[in-house]
């Protein structure tokens, strides 16, 4: 049994072709597109969550606002009818003053008329309350003698 000392062709060393090797650039490119995308997704993800902030924002402004109109509405209501009131109370105040100024002018107005050169306005009924009372009395005598 003769064996050969020389190595097989297959067991021979693989020469170099002159390209380097694909699985260290090709690693490096991944990891690269891998940070690039990982990088996006983030700025999305922040990018997504200022416009929900920004939404959420101004639909809670929406709301207060609404809110603080109907809210002003409501009081602005209550003051039109507390308004309404005042007014009913002060035109039926005004009216039943009209009334009894009417009444103090005609009763100025009847004392003046029946005032006379012989009695002092201030005196004038008692005098005439006293006329009155002497006629009564004169028409009592005058009964009492017809009888």
């Amino acid at each position: 049994m003769n064996t050969p000392i020389e190595p097989a062709a297959s067991q021979q060393p693989m020469a170099r072709t002159g390209r380097p090797d694909r699985s260290v650039k090709g690693r490096g490119k991944t990891y690269l597109l891998l940070f690039v995308s990982w990088a996006l997704l983030i700025a999305a993800g922040g990018y997504g969550a200022k416009l929900y902030t920004d939404h959420l924002r101004q639909q809670i402004a929406q709301d207060i606002a609404k809110q603080t109109e109907l809210q002003l509405q409501a009081v602005q209501d209550d003051y039109q009818k507390q308004i309404a009131g005042l007014k009913d109370s002060v035109s039926g105040d005004l009216t039943k003053m009209q009334s009894k100024i009417d009444s103090i002018n005609e009763l100025l107005a009847f004392t003046k008329d029946s005032a006379n050169s012989k009695t002092d306005n201030s005196n004038q009924l008692y005098t005439q309350l006293g006329e009155v009372k002497k006629k009564l009395d004169d028409l009592k005598k005058n009964l009492d003698a017809l009888q």
